[in-house]
């Protein structure tokens, strides 16, 4: 599999772009908003990579982030939703846009992409809305683990848990988790902070997933 590519660009099509990578050229597909962030020929470019096998095709497409090719990598489950469509939408929303949409419900947008009728925008919609809210908890990044101990230092002592310790409370962690994922969609600190304490204080057993669809219907413009 190949997943990731570095090297100088040789051209750049409507569509498509060579990357020269120590001497072979590889031909990738890309969106419209992919090829607006690539430099010109004779650049140097990283893109993230999916391999497309059939039995008559082998077809990479690129994307700038990993996130970009997770969303591509996810709207190709949806049933009637391949490779080009799942670019048009991505080269239209990006896939901050595309959470955006999914998450609030807006097949409207969705449908704003190049040849995406409102069938297939309402099946993305409805096939994806439960596993949107999870894929832009990835984006906010993992829990940095603990530094490990220096050489030669003594271990710390293992704390001893209280024989019937109970589980912490999901609230704070879902909150933190919805908060960041916010951000990293592009909304202010603050906006945030507001949206998901409004859905904390409505909904106080939700989890990360549920907070962030709230979050994100109190944050679409209303009317």
């Amino acid at each position: 599999m190949i997943g990731r590519l570095a090297g100088r660009i040789d051209w750049v099509g409507t569509d498509q772009v060579l990357i020269d990578v120590q001497g072979v050229g590889y031909e990738v597909s890309i969106s419209d908003r992919t090829r607006a962030g690539l430099p010109g020929p004779g650049g140097f470019a990283v893109l993230y990579t999916d391999l497309l096998v059939r039995e008559d095709l082998m077809q990479l497409y690129g994307f700038p982030s990993l996130y970009d090719r997770d969303w591509h990598r996810l709207l190709m489950t949806v049933q009637g939703v391949g490779a080009k469509a799942s670019l048009a939408i991505l080269g239209t929303l990006g896939a901050e846009g595309v959470a955006r949409a999914i998450a609030t419900g807006d097949a409207r947008a969705i449908r704003a992409a190049p040849g995406i009728g409102p069938k297939i925008a309402e099946r993305v919609i409805l096939e994806l809305k439960a596993k949107a809210p999870l894929l832009m908890l990835r984006a906010g990044g993992a829990p940095v683990a603990p530094p490990a101990p220096s050489a030669g230092a003594a271990p710390a002592p293992a704390a001893r848990a209280p024989a019937a310790a109970a589980p912490p409370p999901a609230g704070p962690g879902a909150t933190a988790d919805a908060l960041s994922a916010l951000v990293n969609l592009g909304y202010a600190q603050a906006e945030a902070a507001g949206a998901v304490a409004a859905a904390a204080g409505a909904e106080p057993e939700a989890d990360a997933a549920a907070l962030i669809r709230a979050a994100l219907r109190s944050l679409q413009p209303k009317g």
